[in-house]
């Protein structure tokens, strides 16, 4: 029997590429080729590596020629990967976030039945201006209602898409996989760190993660031994990334270590004192969830999305409130973490969260899809 064929876009690439939707499905992905569907994935050709130039964990990528623009970039690539599509013929188009699904109008045109997973209101960024925010908006609104199913990774986006499009989607959270917890050797020659006495943030540096109310925090908290450590890059060398850079510059205590991926990645989440999610937008935190496959303490905002990850009461704070944050953290300094509590955390993210429950519970989607009318659900 023919295995159905899947082609996705909506990302930079994968695997070993920094963002949310990138660490998903680079986890994802995979899986779903050992469940025996054929997964082609366009992704950006400045984003290509020695990982993703054809094939990766059965997963066939196609690098698409964009233009590296900020604000057009994303634009331009999902348009192209439709184009590319008609070569492609696959059974079911898979598109990952709104801003991409601004090409749904051309996808049915051109008949293909098509999935999109709603990561969350990109809209909502400071980052956007006006026409950025009117083209992620537009984006939502076709992809929610010409998609034949959407996919959303938290009860919040679920109740968005209802409310604001009339529309059924399905809750399929982003997951974990249970990592090696390892010894800080390669992190040790590189920065000055000792185990479990840092403070860890890692995202891209774009303005809803609020990186300006964790280090205003850390440095009023005034924590002995303690530093802070931010891992993540920005797409672009914009303004924003060099005024956070520029905030701690100076600072011994405050590192930042750029994008890290693999074992530097491992050594840094495993030797961390805990984890801290200041940010003021969210779809479903891989970052946290992460963090909590390690065993880490999280300090997290009181967005919807965070608290649906569903920690105790005493893990958030009300989003923006530097002073709260600084009581969090010089409380969260002084407890001790033992083994134990680490295996606990560990235990509890993997019976919630696992990359394996994603998958299946994506597959049920495309079996819906491929035995239901090949239009939309009327309002």
């Amino acid at each position: 029997m023919k295995a159905v064929k899947i082609f996705s876009f909506g990302f930079r690439g994968f695997p070993h590429t920094q963002g949310g939707i990138e660490t998903h499905v680079e986890n994802l992905y995979p899986l779903l080729v050992e469940a025996g569907l054929e997964v082609h994935c366009a992704i950006r050709h400045s984003y290509k590596n020695s990982f993703n130039s054809s094939d990766w964990k059965g997963v066939k990528f196609h690098p698409i020629k964009s233009p590296k623009i900020k604000g057009a970039e994303t634009l331009i690539h999902s348009f192209l990967s439709v184009i590319y599509a008609i070569k492609l013929r696959p059974d079911i188009i898979h598109i990952h976030a709104i801003g991409p699904s601004i090409t749904l109008p051309l996808v049915r045109l051109l008949g293909f039945k098509v999935i999109v997973t709603h990561h969350g209101p990109e809209y909502r960024s400071k980052k956007w201006g006006p026409l950025g925010r009117l083209i992620l908006k537009t984006g939502e609104y076709l992809g929610m209602r010409l998609s034949h199913e959407r996919i959303v990774v938290s009860q919040e986006l679920q109740e968005i898409v209802k409310s604001n499009h009339n529309r059924s989607a399905t809750i399929i959270p982003n997951g974990i996989t249970l990592p090696i917890v390892s010894p800080a050797n390669k992190i040790s020659e590189k920065y000055p760190l000792n185990t479990g006495k840092y403070i860890l943030l890692v995202s891209r540096l774009v303005p809803e993660k609020r990186h300006s109310d964790l280090i205003e925090a850390f440095v009023l908290a005034a924590v002995p031994e303690w530093k802070l450590v931010i891992v993540g890059a920005s797409d672009h060398n914009d303004d924003y990334s060099k005024q956070i850079v520029s905030s701690a510059s100076g600072n011994s205590d405050i590192i930042f270590t750029g994008f890290q991926s693999g074992s530097n990645l491992n050594e840094l989440y495993s030797n961390a004192g805990f984890f801290v999610l200041p940010s003021s937008i969210e779809g479903m935190p891989i970052a946290m969830l992460e963090a909590l496959s390690y065993g880490l303490p999280v300090i997290a905002s009181d967005i919807p999305a965070n608290k649906e990850v569903g920690l105790p009461t005493e893990n958030y704070y009300s989003v923006g409130n530097v002073a709260e944050l600084e009581i969090k953290l010089r409380l969260f300094c002084s407890k001790e973490v033992t083994p134990e509590v680490k295996e606990l955390n560990r235990r509890w993210v993997h019976e919630r969260y696992n990359w394996s429950d994603v998958a299946k519970k994506t597959l049920a989607v495309y079996a819906s899809l491929s035995t239901s009318a090949s239009s939309p659900e009327n309002p």
